[in-house]
């Protein structure tokens, strides 16, 4: 039995926010083509087809749509994506996710979610404040209040979510702000994901996370997180689980922990197949979906030398004690929470004060679960 996972673009590049640290808005500017528009019927139908034909009776595949914002592909074409899966012979176990700002949610869009069990990641930035200076509409305004109110819709349907915060240089200052807007929230399940430099700045952006802040937040809230632990009150933070998985379980749950690329089969909208969500460009195109099986796409020249690509490790990685369960981690990262031009490792600094607890962490854990 094999699982496998497919990220699909419906509606490219295409959203209806302007979001100042906007990673995808500048890998796109990079192509040739910013955006390809929204996948057409034809396309959507050939690519759940040859998905298809990689797998077998038993096998698992995860289908999660992201942008962009995906919503803008309309509720027909995620209607449409479900119908395709229910007319396939093969029997096989899917599980739906979607990535959204939540602004076009509404009851219908609930309804089909709760149906279909959509695991859903709604963008929140942790703090009104910062969420409302770079979540913002076309005309400028703040939408943190709109998106809560697709939080109460989310909570009223009892739809499985969790939060997506963008860990902005600047909003890594303020964890105890953000911690206590999770439990004012009750919001049980978030992922900080690390705000990145764009693929060709020539000078550090203001919004882009630092080693260092890094750091400094992940300090701050693994004592704030342990503390609540402790208590009896469990929050699920990604990367907490994502160590735990790895150092007592031996799962690898997050992509780049490691230090090694995988191909993660990214879909954009005109069925072109690229191996990591960093890197939707034109040298990385590995062929299209509509014209080749997953399999096939795998075997490209272009997704051999994108999993062999590597930077050489600075030299404090080699001597790192944290080196075999690291390797350097993510390449797209290693500006942002990895060693900096002084030598700094924030992610080395959170598994010094992570991984001496991690027995502890362990217990409580399951005291808590008991």
């Amino acid at each position: 039995m094999k699982h496998i996972s497919v990220l699909i673009k419906p509606a490219s590049a295409l959203c209806n926010l302007r979001c100042k640290y906007c990673f995808y808005a500048n890998v796109s500017s990079l192509r040739e083509v910013r955006s390809y528009g929204k996948m057409k019927t034809d396309i959507a139908e050939q690519m759940i087809a040859n998905i298809y034909e990689d797998l077998e009776d038993g096998d698992e595949l995860t289908l999660a749509f992201q942008g962009g914002e995906p919503t803008l592909a309309g509720l027909s074409y995620f209607q449409n994506i479900t119908e395709l899966i229910e007319k396939q012979v093969r029997r096989v176990h899917v599980h739906y996710a979607i990535q959204t700002n939540g602004i076009v949610i509404n009851e219908k869009w609930c309804v089909f979610f709760k149906e279909h069990n959509f695991l859903v990641g709604l963008s929140i930035d942790g703090h009104p404040l910062y969420h409302d200076l770079n979540r913002v509409d076309p005309r400028g305004r703040g939408t943190f209040q709109r998106v809560l109110q697709t939080k109460a819709l989310f909570d009223r349907y009892e739809i499985d979510y969790n939060v997506l915060c963008v860990l902005t240089n600047p909003l890594a200052k303020e964890a105890k702000k953000v911690f206590r807007f999770l439990k004012e929230q009750q919001i049980g399940y978030v992922q900080f994901i690390p705000c990145l430099d764009d693929l060709d700045a020539l000078e550090r952006n203001s919004y882009a996370l630092t080693p260092k802040r890094f750091a400094s937040f992940y300090h701050q809230i693994f004592q704030l997180w342990f503390t609540e632990l402790q208590q009896g009150n469990y929050i699920s933070i990604k990367l907490f689980d994502d160590i735990v998985n790895l150092l007592v379980r031996r799962q690898v749950t997050a992509c780049g922990i490691l230090g090694n690329c995988q191909v993660q089969y990214v879909i954009e909208a005109d069925g072109s197949v690229y191996p990591c969500d960093f890197y939707v460009l034109d040298e990385y195109r590995m062929g299209y979906i509509q014209e080749q099986t997953l399999r096939e796409l795998f075997s490209q020249d272009v997704s051999k030398k994108f999993r062999c690509e590597k930077a050489p490790l600075p030299e404090k990685c080699q001597i790192c004690p944290f080196l075999k369960m690291c390797h350097g981690g993510c390449k797209r990262m290693k500006d942002a929470m990895y060693v900096d031009e002084r030598d700094f490792c924030g992610y080395a600094h959170l598994l010094k004060e992570f991984v001496p607890k991690i027995d502890e962490i362990l217990e409580t854990l399951q005291a808590v679960h008991a």
